[in-house]
């Protein structure tokens, strides 16, 4: 009777600590998300043990749909993983079609079954694609303006027909901090942010966690690059809106490094503010006795649909001692030296040029739960006239 009960001790305890070896074999896979290029790519699952295989582990798996579909966004599969003892690590790849769409991210999911000799804390993984292309089509109708004006040549112009952002016409200013506003948006250099398009500069701004902000976007400048002093410029733009959006067209004097805002002046071309999706804003901002700031503007609304829904052209006629803003050719705005009766007239001097799409700020306020991101201001070209 001892012997007996002796071996069933054993055969309890060698039962048990089999069991707990097998418990102990713990799978790990993370969710993955990658850059999706032109051509298909591979996205690669990274299966790992906590401790190297006692036995052979066996896993089933199998991909699933998301926003992703298969055999158009990626290619499915399916199958039986083994791991052998003494192994700790094995991979899944998937393969990603290429596109160069800049659309939404997506995503598909790895689900796994049957485990033979391993647990997993989750049985299903998924992966983002991130289809950060550079091809973003867009309706291109609207207001178009001329190559050539009477009493004009063409003296500058970005139509924006390269692969890339031209860096002998722009900078990209970097950085977040409210930018004197309160904006919440980081301004990056990266391609997510601006890059060329179909015959368009397009500046993305989105919401993501970057570098402590929750919103990215663009802010170009020509500053040192390209100035310009009187003449006639046109922007033919289609703009981004909803609440706590805010694309702006508009320029500085070169000499702000030592003057500093408003002594510089300022003349925004164009100012949306996403909450009222129909009408534009063209000021001009100069320094009163005070070295404060004084300034002058007028809006110009249309009279059905928004900014985003065509393409617009904002234009500056700037002769010495006078400044005129228009939309499509009609004057909205126009303001002259005699009138500035605080301060002294800045808008004389050579200027450069900033493109930016902010997010939130003093004047349009936070997004909203109805504001959809990403938001795209599309710029068709800039031409100086003298």
């Amino acid at each position: 009777m001892k012997n007996y009960s002796i071996l069933l001790v054993v055969f309890i305890f060698s039962t048990c600590s089999k069991k707990s070896e097998t418990n102990s074999q713990v799978v790990s896979v993370s969710d993955i998300s990658q850059n999706r290029p032109d051509t298909n790519s591979i996205f690669r699952f990274y299966i790992s043990l906590n401790n190297p295989a006692k036995n052979q582990i066996s896993i089933d798996y199998q991909t699933l749909d998301g926003s992703a579909i298969a055999n158009k966004d990626y290619i499915p599969v399916s199958g039986n993983l083994k791991i052998n003892a003494g192994q700790s690590e094995a991979t899944i790849d998937v393969i990603v079609t290429g596109d160069s769409l800049r659309q939404s991210y997506q995503q598909f999911y790895l689900q796994f079954s049957n485990l033979v000799n391993c647990t997993m804390s989750t049985k299903q993984v998924s992966a983002t694609i991130e289809n950060d292309g550079t091809y973003l089509p867009t309706d291109t109708n609207g207001y178009t303006s001329p190559l050539s004006y009477p009493g004009y040549l063409l003296t500058w112009s970005d139509e924006f027909n390269s692969n890339s952002i031209d860096t002998n016409n722009w900078n990209f200013e970097i950085g977040g901090g409210g930018w004197g506003n309160n904006e919440l948006e980081y301004y990056t250099g990266r391609i997510k942010n601006a890059f060329q398009s179909s015959g368009h500069l397009v500046i993305e701004a989105t919401a993501e966690n970057y570098e402590g902000s929750n919103y990215t976007s663009a802010r170009m400048t020509s500053q040192n690059k390209q100035q310009f002093q009187y003449g006639r410029i046109d922007i033919r733009a289609k703009l981004p809106v909803g609440q706590g959006i805010w694309p702006a067209l508009w320029m500085l004097g070169v000499n702000f490094p030592q003057v500093g805002w408003p002594s510089c002046g300022e003349t925004d071309i164009m100012e949306l503010i996403g909450t009222y999706p129909q009408e534009i804003f063209g000021t001009i901002h100069w320094a009163d006795s005070t070295g404060g700031n004084a300034s002058a503007g007028s809006q110009f609304s249309i009279a059905s649909g928004d900014f985003s829904m065509q393409f617009h052209v904002f234009s500056l006629i700037w002769k010495k001692d006078s400044i005129s803003l228009l939309v499509d050719d009609q004057v909205f705005f126009n303001e002259q030296a005699g009138q500035v009766s605080n301060g002294n007239w800045p808008f004389n001097n050579p200027y450069f040029f900033i493109l930016n799409v902010a997010v939130g700020g003093n004047w349009p306020g936070s997004p909203a739960a109805t504001t959809t991101f990403p938001e795209f201001l599309f710029v068709d070209y800039i031409r100086v006239f003298q």
